[in-house]
């Protein structure tokens, strides 16, 4: 088993990564717990749980299930309200615990439940997705979508573990890992070129899920994550990083509508946007944006973004986070491994944004 440390103010917890490892959840739930409210999908606890729950029983305490409909476009405000119906309902204290056993929209809204419940109760991220796994498990970001942004309401609050299972990986459609393995490029491209070049060279086997490929590339994109988010866990800074490709992927999301595109592939699409808008903007060579389209190609991900004008998408990008006193701001990289945050002007954005038509 591999375990990454995250040492934040919010707290520190342990990534166990490992084969086998959801037989061992009860490991990571204190003994003062009084009951646990098992948070999932009905596809995911189809698949696993059976298994949780056996695992959860052997903490000797009473577990609650909360089923919240599958898909992005459920990650709302009315899907968080049945949570607390059910929390309350069951009259659950602050001692209770929620488990997140499922993909990135499990989590986020678990998590936001948990960071809202009592004021705060524990929670624990299970995350059965690869997208899961390497990125929104990792570094307490939790949300529900609003129908004008994604994310846009949320809470920064850890969780105290995350426990990884490698082997429920190999049971995702192949669009779940094509998403998957374009949060796991990012990593290499902000901060790691020897991690990207060793994605484009393993990319058959990480696609063909080889379990120790994917063990490696699962372990080394919460070691980057975790550095980043240990460094600054509010996004204050250096955490920003974390978004390349997420300006367009976001304002493609909401402009197709949530769940028309996985996540991942609205990202691995956006980021050979953003290598483009570096190339106008710092200096990306040219030759590299060729790189990032072939291995968004290679891993499964769309590579042609929808054609909108550039009004269109600058309306939808204007929601980003990132954006200040009205300006646009991009993760941009200079070269691959190196990226930082930039403000664009619309003018510069609209003539790459042309490029794409």
């Amino acid at each position: 088993m591999s375990v990454v440390s995250v040492q934040t103010p919010g707290g520190a917890y342990p990534i166990h990564v490992a084969a086998g490892r959801l037989a061992h959840l009860a490991e990571s739930i204190p003994a003062d717990v009084t009951r646990i409210a098992l948070v999932s999908n009905p596809t995911v606890m189809g698949l696993y749980g059976a298994q949780v729950l056996e695992a959860l029983k052997q903490t000797g305490k009473a577990v609650i299930e909360v089923s919240i409909p599958d898909g992005e476009a459920y990650k709302d405000w009315n899907t968080l309200n049945s949570i607390f119906d059910r929390l309350l309902g069951e009259r659950l204290d602050r001692k209770a615990l929620i488990v997140a056993l499922g993909g990135g929209v499990v989590g986020d809204i678990a998590g936001f439940a948990a960071a809202c419940f009592m004021r705060g109760i524990r929670f624990v991220q299970v995350p059965t997705t690869l997208l899961a796994q390497v990125d929104s498990s990792v570094g307490g970001k939790t949300a529900v979508n609003h129908p004008l942004g994604k994310n846009m309401i949320g809470a920064f609050y850890q969780p105290i573990a995350v426990e990884i299972d490698i082997n429920v990986l190999q049971s995702l459609p192949d669009r779940e890992i094509a998403a998957g393995l374009a949060e796991v490029i990012k990593y290499g491209l902000i901060v790691d070129e020897g991690f990207f070049q060793w994605c484009e060279q393993n990319v058959d086997a990480l696609v063909k899920r080889d379990p120790a490929a994917l063990a490696y590339a699962v372990q080394r994109s919460c070691e980057v994550k975790a550095e980043v988010v240990s460094a600054d866990e509010r996004e204050s800074g250096l955490r920003a990083l974390l978004n390349l490709g997420h300006t367009f992927g976001h304002a493609i999301e909401a402009g197709l509508g949530y769940g028309k595109w996985l996540h991942g592939e609205a990202v691995g699409c956006g980021m050979i946007m953003a290598a483009e808008l570096s190339v106008a903007c710092c200096g990306f060579p040219a030759e590299k944006v060729q790189r990032v389209r072939e291995l968004v190609k290679n891993i499964g991900c769309p590579t042609v973004p929808p054609s909108w004008p550039a009004e269109r998408w600058i309306e939808l990008m204007g929601i980003d986070k990132k954006a200040e006193g009205g300006q646009l701001r991009f993760v941009l990289m200079s070269d691959i491994g190196k990226s930082h945050v930039q403000a664009v002007a619309p003018e510069t954005v609209a003539t790459v944004l042309a490029g794409f038509q």
